[in-house]
Parts: C-alpha cells; structure tokens; sequence
C-alpha cells in the first residue's frame, strides 16, 4: 500500500483531531461558549469543536501555541483567527513572508500559509487558557504525529513558556522511543535539554540539525504592555527563515 503524502497524513490528524473527545472538560467548556457566545459575535456560528492545525504541509517552519482561544479559535475554527493574539501575529508572518494576507478573520478568509505549519499544544480551547497537565498529555500524540508528518521541518518556533515545555516533552518522548537517552552517542540528550530554559529569543540547535526558537505569546497581555513588541515578533520569525534556509 503506498504511503500517505505529507498533505494527505496531516489531513487525516486534523480529521481525528476534530472528532477528539478526550478531555471532558475541555469539551464542556467549548460547548459552553460556543451556545453562550460573546455579544459581539452573537450572529456567529461558533465552531466549538477542536482547532485542526494550518498551514503548509512542505513546511520548514513549525509555529507551537498554547490553546485555542474561547472567542477567537474557537470561534472561527482556525489557529490565531479572530482574536488579539492573530491581529498581533498574522500581519509579522506578513511582513516576513509566511503569510499570504495580514488579516486573519474567517477560515474562508483566503489567508494562505508559505514554508510555514500552525499547530498548538492544546487542541481545545482551555477555561481562564490554562490548560491541565492531563489534558495536555492528551493532545501530546497528536502533537509527536505532527511533527514526524512535516518531512521538509527545520526549525520550530515556540510562543509562550507551556508551549516551549510542551516541545521539550515531545523531544524527550521521542529520544525513549529511540532509546537515544541511553545509548553512548547521544548520552548527553538528557542533561542537554534539562538545561533548555524558556526566554524570549532564545534558540537551540537540536540533535537532528534542526532548531528550537522561543518567543513570548503575542497575548494581549504581552503586547498592550510592551513585554512583546512587534519589532521583538518580526525578528524571531527573519531568524526562523534564515534557519530553515540554513
């Protein structure tokens, strides 16, 4: 039987990342929201369901969030769409030459993606955006599939400090699974990454060639104080392409 395609095995995640019914709560709560809506979006159909990812299946570049947010993902159905956090990011990815449009309202909006995947650690949007450790252990699979299913990655770009932590869990889910923690070429894979600390900025070059960004999340918390300028965004994402083009 022939093998699936980088296109035709990410959309088959998203299939099964839609119909995930994993975390109770996390359900209850996208439910809850999308019956309730916010005022403003009151003619809205929300989406309620779990956030498949977006973007380009060739993709050198791997942008990892957090969570769904309850009136923008979860709105619209598509990662950092129709919130404050996506009128922050998409108009960089603009600048910087991912993204076809710097406007991001719909998943009919005709925003198109270039050398560059948009997935989250939490497929679901969480109460208060705090995901549990269970749930997000829950969605980790899908995360390991993800990221084995973009044949051209190279570098990976963290927004926030669970979304960091959630990228080093995958690297050591996958160094048990080749039992490269313990053999004598890659002994040094474990104390390497216990010494891996978030910080806006910071970059580590991975085993297999490939690269690890940080940045802090471009939440409105961030932003409105300054914590995160759009100077700040714009250089991790020029670096990110001079990484992937390395």
């Amino acid at each position: 039987m022939p093998s699936l395609s980088a296109e035709q095995a990410l959309a088959a995640l998203n299939a099964r990342i839609i119909e995930c019914n994993r975390c109770a709560r996390l359900r209850e709560h996208c439910i809850s929201v999308a019956e309730k809506k916010r005022r403003a979006y009151l003619h809205w159909e929300y989406w309620g369901r779990p956030v498949p990812s977006f973007g380009d299946p060739s993709a050198r570049v791997l942008l990892l969030g957090l969570a769904p947010g309850a009136h923008g993902s979860n709105r619209t159905g598509r990662p950092f769409t129709g919130d404050g956090s996506g009128d922050f990011l998409y108009p960089v990815l603009h600048e910087a030459g991912f993204a076809s449009q710097p406007r991001a309202t719909s998943r009919n909006d005709g925003m198109l993606l270039r050398d560059l995947w948009i997935t989250s650690v939490a497929r679901c949007a969480p109460p208060q955006n705090k995901p549990l450790p269970q749930e997000l252990a829950n969605c980790a699979p899908f995360l390991d599939e993800e990221i084995a299913s973009l044949p051209r990655l190279r570098v990976i770009v963290c927004l926030g400090k669970i979304a960091f932590d959630g990228f080093i869990a995958h690297l050591k889910r996958s160094a048990a699974e080749q039992h490269h923690v313990v053999s004598n070429e890659n002994s040094q894979s474990a104390p390497r990454l216990r010494s891996w600390k978030f910080a806006h900025g910071v970059e580590y070059g991975l085993p297999d060639g490939r690269w690890l960004l940080a940045s802090y999340h471009p939440s409105l918390q961030n932003t409105n104080t300054g914590k995160l300028t759009r100077e700040m965004f714009l250089e991790i994402f020029r670096r990110a392409k001079q990484l992937a083009a390395r």
